[in-house]
């Protein structure tokens, strides 16, 4: 009897009687409260059988009327009397001395709450009436299950955004305030200010500013608690995206200041782990005056963890510095980033001086948005489970269009978009009226010189004109992006007087575009290429605490994978330097892509297309290419790298470079290990991709052989992503008028797939015939001359899975084609004999799919699949 079920006193019978014999506290697949509706002898309605059991003597009864809940108020919904009813025995049950019926009752809280969000029409104050009260009394529930549940319910309803802001401001918000008082217990102060944390991201800005800010930064300054000054550290940067730029920099950088130089180290450690996002919210003055230091202080620990932390954090928190336009790049209408020649920028450079302060301070918003997910972010390119994956520029240029998608439209719009002489500054001083007044003239010097000497515009003003723009901007050289224009003007002011009369003091071989203390990149001729420059961007300190990231005494004192650290962020960081100071890396990438250890160079192997794309063609030709290549012939777990992005780095690459890479595709097919099919796949899919990028000579001569050899690969899986490679060829070859490439590539299929001595090799030959039909690749004509008696010719074969994937070509895609079906077709008569020659095949599989039944489309490889 001891093994007996406290149920059984007084409820199992009725659950017997009603087939409820299995039933028990574990039972969740049918209606728990039905036993309400069961006829018995106690003559009562069910409304007052819920009210027996409810306060029961017996435990269980009572936790199976608070787990049922829900049940018991669909059932009574229909009476507004009977509701209110039912509602008012949850209030007594909400009282329930045993903890276990309490917190039965708070898990049924959100799943009620969204029931009456559905009748609100009927009930439109029972939430706020009945159950809210229930959930802040919990809240303060001595029993710590029950509290637990409670603090989880409450997130779920505001994540669902199912509290009204009054309830909240009203009931929701005092009650914690009171738990995370000083005077309060610890334990119940440490879950307020996890709830605390995790509200704030979810409620408006003005309530969290008014109601919740003062009490947060109280609590980060708690002198007794560790666990409560280390939950709002770990919040930090969710909290300052809540309340935004100027409640951060006025109450929260403060407090930020203290945690950071907290005694504890497990403190300072959180904090450099969260510095990325906090910096995100400030201003670039802040970040530069402030945060700047304050991370040194970090990266110069006396604890190793905290070094460690503080290094992981360095490249992340460079990049928040970053804007795209200073490695020439701009946000498209789809969101990514592309490149913006010299030329458009010289195009626009009197607009781009000549901006107003509104676009002025777009631009830094812009910018300074870009930063936030121009981070090393924990997403988006594939790779295996070993290895984190690399910055993301199109999740950077996404999230920018997110933030001022009404700024970004399909009209080109230089005086608002990206602008390389901007960074985050304050307005500039508007000299649209000095530049009105300068007259112009058009130099007849070499337009060599005149792109290398400025680039920014098309042409020169006389030297005098030039010397009154640049006293203008006298007054606010305190400003370090108005120094970086005056020495854009200074080169094109030593371009206007090399021009003049004296220019014969000078050599005619000698490049007048540069002084020996200055080199121009490139790419972005009016931005001198000095160590000082890149201050402007990112703090000096910074910058070398990063370089110095590759020095091996690091990996001693701070972290052995301090290298794969900074291989993982170098994106990032390039990208906010921008490539004029691209040569302030170039030596740490070299370094970084020979380290011996093969996760640091498999790192940069999978970002190697985004910093392309950072670095323009002519700096990638030069620096990444024989990175690139080097790659290439590295270890599987590196080539795989470049493989997966191979389409995105061949297209940055002048066509003549790019067709240097033909001749090394073919190597991708050897591999370490053999059982690497998954390599081979790849490279079936990037060589889909790589077509557009060659000619169809070229794709004919050399991508065919390698489809070719994919499609014999002993794993189906390679096999049919190949046939989808050589439908796409014939689609190449056919739509460039490349007629008889064509031809000769289908007579190579028909040799060696028709015509294979195995099966698998026929059965291939069919379903390329079909995807072939299905994709409309090569014209119909061209189909039933070359491919079509072939294909018919399989209905005789002697292995029934080829002749299913025939009869499915035929009945699913062939047949479904107008030219196929058409009246006077010279070949509707052949595929019509041979459809019914099938559905009197001896297989019944063959008859099945060759027969008139609704015809299916596949969109999966066949019955092949499941054969190897």
């Amino acid at each position: 009897m001891a093994g007996i079920p406290l149920y059984f006193v007084d409820l199992q019978d009725d659950l017997d009687d009603f087939g409820f014999e299995d039933y028990g506290p574990d039972c969740e697949s049918m209606r728990i409260t039905a036993f309400l509706d069961i006829p018995g002898q106690d003559n009562l309605t069910p409304l007052a059988r819920l009210e027996k059991y409810a306060f029961s003597d017996n435990i269980f009864n009572r936790q199976i009327i608070a787990r049922g809940l829900l049940d018991v108020l669909r059932d009574f919904s229909s009476n507004e009397e009977d509701f209110l009813t039912v509602m008012e025995i949850v209030v007594r049950l909400s009282e329930d001395t045993e903890p276990t019926v309490r917190t039965e009752l708070i898990e049924q809280i959100p799943q009620i709450t969204i029931f009456l969000q559905e009748s609100r029409p009927h009930f439109p104050r029972a939430f706020s009436e009945y159950l809210m009260p229930i959930l802040v009394r919990y809240l303060t529930d001595p029993n710590n299950q029950v509290r637990k549940v409670s603090q989880e319910a409450l997130l779920i309803l505001l994540e669902q955004d199912l509290i009204d802001q009054s309830d909240l401001e009203n009931k929701v918000c005092p009650i914690l305030l009171d738990l995370s008082a000083p005077e309060n217990d610890d334990e119940y102060k440490v879950e307020a200010v996890n709830i605390i944390c995790k509200m704030i991201s979810m409620l408006g800005k003005q309530t969290v500013e008014q109601m919740l800010l003062p009490r947060f930064c109280d609590l980060c300054s708690d002198s007794k608690l560790f666990q409560v000054r280390k939950v709002c550290a770990a919040n930090f940067g969710d909290v300052c995206n809540a309340v935004g730029q100027e409640a951060t920099e006025k109450f929260l950088i403060p407090k930020f200041l203290e945690l950071c130089s907290d005694s504890a180290w497990g403190m300072r450690k959180v904090c450099a782990e969260c510095f990325m996002s906090v910096s995100y919210t400030t201003s670039s003055e802040v970040r530069r005056t402030k945060l700047s230091p304050l991370f040194i202080t970090l990266i110069s620990d006396p604890c190793r963890w905290v070094r460690q932390t503080a290094f992981q954090s360095l490249g992340p928190f460079i990049s928040t510095f970053a804007n795209p336009s200073s490695a020439g790049l701009y946000v498209k209408e789809d969101g990514t980033l592309s490149i913006r020649s010299p030329a458009d920028d010289a195009n626009h450079f009197y607009s781009r001086i000549s901006n107003d302060k509104m676009n002025t301070t777009l631009t830094s918003d812009m910018s300074c948005n870009a930063s936030s997910n121009c981070k090393v972010q924990k997403c988006p390119v594939e790779c295996t489970g070993e290895t984190r994956t690399i910055v993301s520029l199109e999740a950077t240029s996404s999230h920018c269009k997110k933030a001022h998608g009404s700024h970004v439209t399909d009209e080109p719009r230089p005086t608002d978009l990206f602008n390389s002489f901007l960074y985050w500054r304050s307005p500039l001083p508007d000299i649209s009226e000095e530049l009105e007044l300068l007259p112009v003239e058009q130099s007849n010097a070499d337009s060599k010189r005149e792109l290398k000497a400025v680039s920014v515009c098309n042409t020169y003003m006389a030297s005098s004109d030039i010397q009154m723009v640049i006293q203008s901007l006298q007054g606010h050289l305190d400003d370090p992006d108005v120094q970086a224009q005056v020495q854009v003007l200074s080169a094109a002011l030593r371009a206007a007087e090399l021009d003049s009369d004296s220019q014969d003091e000078m050599p005619s071989t000698q490049d007048d575009s540069t002084s020996p203390q200055e080199e121009y990149c490139p790419e972005c001729p009016a931005e001198p290429l000095s160590l000082s420059q890149s201050t402007d961007v990112v703090p000096q300190p910074l910058l070398d605490q990063y370089l110095s990231m590759t020095d091996p005494v690091r990996a001693q004192t701070v972290d052995t994978e301090i290298t794969k650290h900074c291989a993982y962020s170098l994106p990032g960081v390039a990208l906010t330097l921008g490539r004029q100071n691209w040569h302030c890396l170039k030596d740490t990438y070299e370094t970084l892509a020979a380290d011996v250890q093969w996760k640091v160079r498999r790192t940069l192997a999978f970002s190697i297309h985004e910093l392309a794309v950072i670095l323009g063609d002519q700096l990638t030709a030069a620096d990444l290419v024989p990175i690139f290549n080097a790659f290439l012939k590295d270890l599987d777990e590196v080539r795989i790298g470049v493989l997966k992005h191979l389409y995105d780095f061949l297209k940055l690459l002048h066509s003549d470079m790019r067709r240097e890479y033909l001749y090394q595709l073919q190597e991708f097919l050897t591999t370490e290990n053999i059982r690497n099919w998954r390599f081979r796949y790849e490279l079936a899919e990037q060589l889909i991709l790589i077509l557009e990028l060659y000619n169809p000579k070229d794709v004919y001569d050399y991508l065919r052989i390698i489809a070719l050899t994919l499609c014999s690969d002993k794993i189906s899986e390679v096999r049919w992503i190949s046939f989808k490679l050589v439908v796409a060829i014939l689609h190449k070859l056919y739509s460039n008028g490349e007629n008889q490439l064509g031809i000769n590539f289908i007579n190579e299929l028909i040799l060696q797939f028709r015509h294979s001595p195995k099966w698998v090799g026929r059965q291939a030959f069919a379903f390329i015939c079909q995807a072939v039909v299905q994709e409309e690749c090569i014209p119909a004509d061209q189909f039933a001359s070359h491919l079509l008696p072939n294909l018919l010719s399989l209905a005789s074969d002697p292995v029934p899975n080829v002749r299913v994937l025939l009869a499915k070509a035929l009945k699913q895609t062939l047949l479904e084609k107008a030219y196929f079906t058409s009246l006077g077709n010279p070949y509707l008569d052949a595929v019509e004999k041979t459809v019914l020659t099938m559905q009197l095949d001896r297989d019944q599989d063959v008859r099945f799919f060759s027969s008139t039944e609704p015809k299916r489309h596949i969109t999966s490889s066949p019955t092949e699949q499941s054969v190897d």
